[in-house]
Formats: C-alpha cells, sequence, structure tokens
C-alpha cells in the first residue's frame, strides 16, 4: 500500500522553511516529495474514490490507483491511499524524549500499549522511555523486556532509556556498556538525582566512551527536602513546603562543572527555573557539551495555579515563579533550551485525590503538548512554527543519535498532521492514557494533531 499527503504545508525544521508539496510514502520510507505527485509520476488518482480531507473524520481505502506507464495486470499493480492535507502542516513525526510509561510494575498508572496510544494521539511518532519501573530499568532483561512488549503492543516507536545506577540507588553504576548492547538511547536516574558527585562523574566517562547522553534529574535533595511546591511568597501564603529554586541550580551547575571535566553530553532533563537557563546558556557560550529540555507545563503555568491545592499541580520540578516562566520562554526563543518533551506522568485517581502534600507528582503531557505549545509559544509569537517543530523533532533526535526528526528521501515515514485552525476543550475523560491527572482540564486550546503517520502506516486518525 502506498500512501499520497497531498498539497500540505510541509515544515522542515532543518533548514526553517515552509512549503506546500506532496509526499509519497511506500515501504515504510518517503519515496517522493514534490508539486503534484500525482502528475509528475503518473499516479491516476481518477480511478481512487478514497481519501480524506481530516475533516471527514475517517481514512477511507480508495479503490486501486496505477502508475500509468506500467503494463501489469489489475491484481499486480500497486494500491494508493490518498490524505489531502490542504492548510495543514505535515511535519516530520514528534519525538518525545521524556516520557514515563510506567511499566513494568506499575501497570495501574500506565501500560506500553496505553502510552504508546496516548502518544499516537498526541501526535508523537516516538518516545523515549524513563527508567523509574519496577523493577528499575538498570539490566539487560527489562530493556529487553520494554523491547518486546513495545514490539508487540506498541502503537509508536519507543525508545528505551537505562539507568546510571543500581536500582536508580545512587550508590554503585549500572552495567552501562550491557545496557548500551541491549540498545538504550541514554542513562538517566530520572525522578532521583545522583547525589554523590565522583559516582556522576564515573557515569559520565562510561557513557562517553559509549557515545551515549546522560539525561540529569538535577535536584539536591538536602535542600529540596519535604518540598512540595516552589518557595516563594504563594508557598508562604498556602502554608505549604517550599523548594527553593537553587535546589535544582546547585545541581545543574555541578553537573555543568562535570560534563566540561569528562567530556560528556549532559542532557539537563526539565529545566525550570531562570538559574538554570542561565547556567546552561553560559556553559554553551564556553563550548561544553550540554543540552536541555522544558515541559509545556513549565512554560505554560506558574506556581499560583497552585493556589486552589489542586494537586494536579503538583510536579517535580514544581510550577516556579511568572519570571521563571518568562526565561524558560526566552531560553526556548534563543536556542538555550533544545528540546520540548512532556515529562508524561501518569497516577491513578485515587493517587491524586490525596491531600496536596500526600499526592504523587507529575501530570500526564502527551495528549495536550502540541496544543500548548502553539496556543503559549506559537501563536503568540515566541516561536515560529519551524522553531517550535524544531525541538520536538530534529533536535532530540540529534541529542539521542536517533535517524529520526526529518521529512526526506529515503528517510523512515514517520509524519505527523497538526491542524493549526482547530479549537477544542481538554478533556481528561477522553484521553487514550490511562493517567487523567492533567491541570488543563477545561481548557480551550488551538491546533491538534490529526493524524499520527509511523513506518509508513496511518497509527491515528482524528475521528
Amino acid at each position: 500500500m502506498k500512501l499520497l499527503l497531498k498539497g500540505g504545508n510541509v515544515i522542515n525544521p532543518l533548514n526553517k522553511s515552509i512549503t506546500i508539496q506532496d509526499i509519497l510514502i511506500a515501504d515504510g520510507k518517503v519515496t517522493a516529495i514534490g508539486r503534484e505527485l500525482a502528475a509528475s509520476l503518473d499516479l491516476d488518482l481518477s480511478r481512487s474514490t478514497g481519501g480524506t480531507d481530516l475533516e471527514g473524520r475517517h481514512l477511507a481505502c480508495p479503490k486501486p490507483v496505477f502508475f500509468n506507464n506500467e503494463e501489469t495486470s489489475k491484481d499486480a499493480c500497486p494500491t494508493i491511499s490518498v490524505i489531502n492535507a490542504k492548510g495543514k502542516y505535515v511535519v516530520p513525526g514528534l519525538i518525545d524524549m521524556h516520557v514515563h510509561l510506567r511499566e513494568p510494575g506499575f501497570e495501574e498508572k500506565e501500560t506500553i500499549a496505553t502510552g504508546t496510544q496516548a502518544a499516537a494521539r498526541g501526535g508523537f511518532t516516538s518516545i523515549v522511555c524513563m527508567p523509574n519501573t519496577e523493577p528499575p530499568a538498570d539490566n539487560q532483561a527489562v530493556i529487553s523486556f520494554i523491547q518486546q512488549v513495545a514490539q508487540k503492543t506498541g502503537m509508536v516507536n519507543v525508545f528505551p532509556v537505562g539507568t546510571i545506577t543500581q536500582g536508580r540507588a545512587g550508590k554503585e553504576l549500572s552495567e552501562m556498556a550491557s545496557l548500551a548492547a541491549q540498545g538504550v538511547v541514554a542513562f538517566s536516574d530520572d525522578g532521583a538525582p545522583v547525589v554523590n558527585a565522583k559516582l556522576m562523574r564515573h557515569a559520565m566517562e562510561y557513557a562517553k566512551m559509549l557515545n551515549l547522553p546522560v539525561i540529569s534529574h538535577c535536584e539536591e535533595p538536602a535542600l529540596a527536602a519535604a518540598g512540595v511546591m516552589h518557595e516563594g511568597f504563594t508557598s508562604t501564603m498556602l502554608g505549604l513546603p517550599g523548594i527553593p529554586a537553587a535546589a535544582e541550580e546547585v545541581m545543574v551547575a555541578r553537573d555543568i562543572i562535570l560534563a566540561n571535566l569528562t567530556g560528556c553530553h549532559l542532557h539537563i532533563a526539565h529545566v525550570s527555573t531562570a538559574g538554570s537557563v542561565e547556567l546552561v546558556r553560559a556553559a554553551k557560550k564556553k563550548g561544553i557539551k550540554v543540552t536541555c529540555e522544558v515541559t509545556p507545563h513549565h512554560f505554560t503555568l506558574t506556581d499560583e495555579a497552585v493556589s486552589s491545592y489542586n494537586s494536579q499541580t503538583k510536579v517535580n520540578p514544581p510550577l516556579r515563579s511568572k519570571a521563571d516562566v518568562i526565561a524558560l520562554q526566552a531560553g526556548l526563543k534563543d536556542d538555550t533550551i533544545d528540546v520540548i518533551a512532556t515529562d508524561h506522568a501518569p497516577h491513578t485517581q485515587e493517587e491524586k485525590e490525596l491531600e496536596f502534600e500526600l499526592a504523587p507528582f507529575g501530570m500526564v503531557g502527551l495528549e495536550t503538548a502540541v496544543s500548548l505549545v502553539w496556543t503559549k509559544l506559537v501563536i503568540p509569537g515566541i516561536l515560529t512554527s519551524c522553531e517550535a517543530v524544531a525541538k520536538m523533532t530534529v533536535n532530540p533526535a540529534r541529542i539521542l543519535n536517533l535517524k529520526k526528526g526529518s521529512i526526506e528521501i529515503g528517510a523512515d515515514a514517520d509524519i505527523t498532521i497538526i491542524d493549526p485552525e482547530l479549537t477544542y476543550v481538554v478533556k481528561p475523560e477522553e484521553f487514550a492514557s490511562k493517567g487523567r491527572n492533567t491541570p488543563f482540564s477545561g481548557w480551550s486550546l488551538k491546533s491538534l494533531p490529526v493524524a499520527t503517520i509511523v513506518g509508513g502506516k496511518v497509527k491515528w486518525i482524528k475521528t
């Protein structure tokens, strides 16, 4: 089966261009890109009765369409499906490099099947799953399990991350070489900082030899202590213990120093403070190999969102001040911040209904990310659509050494189609994810993925 995407606004994040193009897909690859491909390739689309304009609410299977110059029998000719993408953005398949799929060990929160379904609905064709499972992903057996389940039940590409330390306990390094041999794309103890600086140095030295990045959860636990939200005026007014910005920034500074010492590629997860942004900016100017990411909730919400004691706003790192949000948006604009990632962290409803101090940290993000990016960054003019797409495609692909993130002839046909004019109201009860823990319930957002294509196959289309 061939697939023809007609007349979409194709975004190329590599050269920051938007052009109206057709894209022909066959055997899981992009085989042709150009204007009016049906005519230039002698495709007789008059014999096709299917397809959709992405507002027809379905993807019909058309009658066979043939290459006119092929003198073959009807049964031997290739068939083709047509998606009319006029007025839509056609972008490289989105990559989320920070997702918690919970399986194995916490299947009541999420499974690989439900998490990848949520990813497909959110426009993501590839996701990177963090290792804080039970048991943790600190050995080949767990990584192999994730890979096998993803192959059987996953709707999108799943790339696992291995732990830095055994059991994420921060005491002994994991078997990093064997994890790399099994196919992990990075190392992280995400959710738990590596407090011992000497151990972190050794981890970076091994990671450099293996040519894989270290993804650091930057948190100084003695400073964070029992905090549950950002330390500031709002926490004082609410009577909730705070987590100071310094708890993040101290560890960001330490890990940048270690990255400079070892030459390792350091990627800092979910930066949330103005100080962290400035530290990364300065490190990049010095030529230190450091990249970082920000989540949609951190560039959208401030700590004032906690004022109602809504546990859906409880995340780690916490929602910060308005000044921090402004700094994060500026960091996105000047490319200090390389990546937008969701830190998708599903929890059960029962857990999140506990009082604020007892509820777990985390919120889901796969199914609202694109709309928040467009509503809060693209439409206000903070980022162009090309810049936004780059931070969700080619940049994470480059950091993780993935052959993904572009639309070019011969590339994997991982493609996302976005309707920039579609407005909708967030309804968590309609999520594909098991998690309903979002503070954006009831928000009216603009722009939405309407089709997700993975390896040339339509995995999801809006109905």
